[in-house]
């Protein structure tokens, strides 16, 4: 067990930095533990003919697929949307003026 400090005996700045030193060797015993903790792992997996990610099973951060058209723009065919987040001008400008949205539907 670690003995204990006499604290009071310190001023506030030799509290402040002894906080900081001991909050960064905090951060680095926990780095260095995190790629220990990685290696052996990975000399785990290695010993059985296996990755790591297809242990894990995925190789990074997952993205989500571009949602499919839903409404097309009467006057440009190649503008498109797919009824999710901001109304695009030519959407908002076509409802204005009348235009039904099943009438844009693809």
């Amino acid at each position: 067990m670690a003995k204990k400090v006499d604290l009071s005996k310190h001023t506030l700045a030799e509290l402040k930095t002894l906080q900081a030193d001991v909050e960064k060797a905090l951060k680095d015993f926990e780095s260095q533990a995190k790629t220990k903790a990685l290696k052996e792992m990975q000399a785990v997996a290695k010993k059985h003919g296996l990755s790591m990610e297809e242990i894990v099973g995925r190789k990074g951060k997952k993205t989500k697929a571009k949602a499919a058209p839903k409404y097309r723009n009467p006057a440009n065919a190649d503008e498109t949307w797919s009824g999710r987040g901001r109304q695009p001008v030519w959407y908002k400008e076509a409802v204005a003026k009348g235009k039904k949205p099943e009438s844009m539907a693809i």
